[in-house]
């Protein structure tokens, strides 16, 4: 058999067409390329996923389906909502009742919904349905973000109790709203659909409502706020803690430390937040100074809870004392759990930077509480976030207040909502030009993204070192 005969039964005739080979290539280079940003950064892919669905949001939000008079959306007031709901900021510069179509409100809630899973929970389930797998360093970013770096073989199973959790919680609380949106006299189905609604945006910390009004007309109705005070402080946990009180119910010795921070910590900041807060607006005739008791302190409950993070208020925000914004602003940048839907630089954050100070105070090396020593690690990690936190509302400020021209408590009352992606507002965000909102849509992008994925890649930089300089303390205070 002469050469030119055995030419047809090489292999290169079996190869499929050229544009079939082309599309598995790219599939397969787009498959190893997440497979190896999961596995060396994952940060950098939470932030690669955020980004992706923000901007899918965004399109949704501009098409004229979404909007109730059937036009398009300009592109500032797409982005900022599709920002503003993934980012569970709930900070608006329209009406969601009335400039969103239900598609538009659908298209809302499904980003409340998704981004409310957490950046690192995302980044970990792109992970996994891309390249159906994960490598160590992968899963200890997830086991991380739910405060279990110990059980890396159960990251699959964690991201499906965590979803689960989350269906369960929105269910239960949709199921006590419902029944009392029917007996104010609502539609059936818009009853459904409101309750669905609030149950969503208060555990997903959003604070999105689909009425006009927000909730104003129902500051009276415990049936209402109570719920939604349940929702938003569950949500601000974080999964980890609400995975640890499903196990180990209110059994205090089984708790992590993680879990006993948390929760100590916010209980002290909702029931000083709710005093000091009463305290400043008793008299205030135009928020609550002509209500009756019962009824200050049901706002001053409220209130508390939703300055961590919650974003749905029953005052308006312009008439306030500013004694009250400053405290507002305070307990904005505090935030909520870690690994939650809450924002701000959270409550173990401050714990731990607490906890060092009186260390440091008492003379001691190590920071020790409820029998166990806090890392010097932690430490750094917790001042960075702090710092971080603290230089982004200050740039950002300064940039609205030159866009604005505006009066710098509510400047800086805004930028911090936005930061801390709490989303009460002095509606300075829809007087705001354009410049002025997209400064706001990268603050809230940042504040939901960059404190946990800058926390994050921190935790995971550990480098050996073969040598150490003499030590040399600077004067410091």
């Amino acid at each position: 058999m002469t050469q030119s005969q055995s030419r047809p039964r090489t292999p290169a005739t079996w190869h499929p067409p050229a544009q079939e080979r082309e599309g598995l290539w790219i599939f397969t280079r787009l498959r190893d390329f997440i497979d190896d940003i999961a596995n060396t950064s994952p940060a950098r892919l939470a932030l690669t996923a955020f980004a992706t669905i923000c901007i899918v949001f965004t399109f949704l939000l501009s098409l004229p389906v979404s909007a109730a008079d059937g036009t398009a959306t300009p592109l500032d007031e797409a982005l900022f909502t599709a920002v503003s709901a993934v980012c569970v900021t709930g900070l608006t510069v329209v009406s969601t009742a009335a400039h969103w179509s239900f598609f538009g409100q659908l298209v809302i809630l499904l980003g409340i919904f998704i981004g409310g899973l957490g950046t690192l929970t995302l980044a970990s389930l792109l992970a996994l349905m891309v390249s159906k797998r994960l490598g160590v360093r992968g899963k200890i970013i997830a086991a991380e973000s739910m405060n279990n770096a110990g059980r890396l073989g159960e990251v699959g199973t964690l991201l499906r109790i965590v979803i689960t959790t989350s269906v369960v919680i929105e269910a239960v609380l949709a199921l006590a709203l419902v029944p009392r949106f029917l007996t104010l006299g609502e539609p059936f189905w818009q009853s459904v659909w409101h309750g669905i609604f609030y149950s969503i945006s208060s555990f997903n910390n959003a604070g999105f409502t689909p009425h006009s009004d927000g909730i104003v007309p129902y500051e009276t109705d415990l049936w209402i706020l109570i719920p939604l005070m349940v929702g938003v402080f569950l949500g601000s946990l974080g999964f980890p803690v609400v995975m640890v009180l499903q196990q180990n119910g209110l059994n205090w010795k089984k708790w992590n430390l993680h879990t006993k921070l948390t929760i100590q910590v916010s209980l002290i900041l909702l029931f000083a937040g709710a005093f000091l807060w009463a305290l400043m607006e008793w008299d205030n005739a135009r928020t609550i100074g002509s209500m009756s008791v019962g009824d200050k302190i049901t706002h001053a409950l409220f209130a508390s809870v939703m300055m961590r993070s919650g974003g749905f208020n029953l005052v308006d925000q312009n008439q306030m004392d500013s004694t009250t914004m400053l405290l507002t602003d305070a307990l904005m940048f505090a935030g909520g759990g870690s690994a939650s839907t809450a924002g701000g630089i959270k409550v173990t954050t401050i714990a731990v930077m607490f906890l060092a100070i009186i260390a440091e105070a008492r003379g001691d090396a190590d920071v020790k509480v409820y029998g166990r020593t806090i890392p010097q690690g932690s430490m750094r990690v917790a001042i960075s976030v702090i710092v971080a936190g603290a230089t982004l509302v200050s740039v950002s400020a300064f940039l609205l207040l030159h866009i604005s021209g505006q009066s710098l408590d509510r400047v800086l009352f805004e930028t911090i909502s936005a930061f801390a992606t709490v989303g009460l507002s002095t509606n300075l965000s829809a007087e705001m030009p354009p410049a002025g909102v997209y400064v706001l849509t990268v603050l809230m992008f940042a504040g939901r993204v960059g404190t946990v994925t800058l926390a994050a890649a921190l935790a995971l930089r550990q480098r050996s070192q073969l040598y150490h300089y003499p030590e040399e303390r600077p004067i410091i205070g």
